[in-house]
């Protein structure tokens, strides 16, 4: 049970940006899906990354890219929520040319933490133990994201939801972009 415990805490975030995701009318359920993929490789690959080059820049980790990937996801939910009072068709014209970028951004962004944990945690490990430990990180946020996918596409079903999903998931993006810039 221990050894979930550090990609159960790892998952998180990219649960609630998967849950606010979810909220939003505009994705369809690939859409989705390849945002829960792009989380978990990105947790996977940030995290294994982390453990075969944490003694080379253990003493050199810095709170930077922690306030980038919580930057781009606060820049993300202002869209969303702002996007929750217009129809302009410009807008949504520009937003899909960002969209094919925004599967990479986003799962960068919420996988800074991974590759952290992969310098500290993962890097006094073997090869073969920081790959399947890395591994599970990857799999356990992929099956949290689709859960919260799933979670959120039944919760859009309540009426009361399905009229504030874009506030209610821009707001969401909003709050957790910040929790990510200020801690």
């Amino acid at each position: 049970m221990a050894v979930l415990l550090i990609p159960i805490a790892l998952a998180l975030d990219a649960f609630g940006v998967s849950l606010s995701l979810g909220f939003s009318n505009k994705y369809r359920f690939k859409q989705l899906m390849m945002f829960c993929l792009s989380f978990g490789f990105f947790q996977f690959l940030f995290s294994f990354f982390g453990g075969i080059f944490g003694d080379l820049v253990n003493s050199y980790i810095l709170a930077i890219p922690k306030v980038v990937g919580g930057i781009v996801i606060l820049i993300v939910g202002i869209m969303m929520f702002k996007e929750a009072f217009s129809n302009n068709e410009d807008e949504e014209e520009l937003e899909k040319k960002l969209f094919n970028n925004l599967y990479i951004t986003l799962g960068i962004s919420v996988s800074i933490d991974a590759l952290v944990v992969g310098f500290t945690a993962y890097n006094v490990y073997n090869f073969k133990l920081i790959f399947l430990n890395t591994l599970l990180v990857g799999v356990v946020t992929l099956l949290l994201c689709v859960f919260a996918v799933l979670l959120s596409m039944y919760l859009r079903k309540v009426k009361f939801i399905a009229r504030y999903a874009d506030f209610l998931g821009g707001i969401m993006l909003i709050l957790f972009g910040l929790k990510m810039i200020f801690s």
